[in-house]
């Protein structure tokens, strides 16, 4: 139990600053027959609520009519940890360190053409922040084939697991570890874990608390 404490993002900020770095969540409805239908999603974080764009038909926007309740979720796949790492025989020691979101909320169908506007600006300075583009307004007649789905969570967790539950000494090591592994997302990973390298030496910066 103590360790699944540590796993909690306690900090608000942190989750915030996450959702507005990640490009992909997953939306869970429920269809007709009962079943969760879950599909991956652009979104933007935006006044405490998640905002998506969508053709204006199909499966999730009648499942939401029907039911809002709605699951939404967000990850990041840091690194995975072979077993090697701990022992040269047991599989059951890898591991992954990674960041999570998982929410629960009621979904509706944005119909106000002010909210309409404000969310697709969100989404397009999100994800094309080098402009070269016009501006949503009012009254564009786009507006009118443009669903807008907004998220606002009842519920909404951060999970992380970044080493916090090790030593020091632990962490150290299992950052050079992951360094000499040189996976793509390895130098990133050590720079979230709180390490710097300073003169071709890792030096942890921060014990890393979220």
């Amino acid at each position: 139990m103590q360790l699944v404490g540590k796993l909690i993002i306690k900090s608000k900020d942190r989750i915030i600053k996450f959702l507005s770095e990640e490009s992909t969540g997953r939306i869970s409805s429920i269809d007709k027959e009962g079943f969760p239908q879950i599909i991956p999603m652009n979104f933007v974080f935006l006044d405490n609520s998640v905002y998506m764009h969508s053709h204006i038909r199909g499966e999730k926007i009648e499942n939401i009519k029907r039911n809002s309740k709605v699951g939404f979720e967000i990850d990041r796949n840091l690194e995975f940890l072979p077993s090697y790492f701990s022992d040269p025989d047991d599989a059951s020691l890898a591991d992954t360190l990674y960041i999570s979101v998982v929410m629960k909320g009621e979904a509706i169908l944005v119909e106000d053409k002010e909210e309409k506007v404000l969310a697709l600006n969100g989404l397009m300075k999100k994800y094309q922040p080098e402009g070269r583009y016009t501006p949503m307004r009012e009254d564009m007649d786009v507006l009118d084939a443009t669903a807008v789905i907004k998220v606002t969570p009842k519920e909404m967790k951060g999970k992380y697991k970044i080493g916090q539950n090790m030593s020091k000494e632990e962490k150290i090591e299992l950052a050079t570890k992951i360094l000499d592994k040189n996976s793509k997302t390895a130098k990133e990973t050590v720079k979230i874990m709180g390490f710097v390298m300073e003169n071709d030496k890792l030096v942890m910066k921060e014990d890393v608390e979220w």
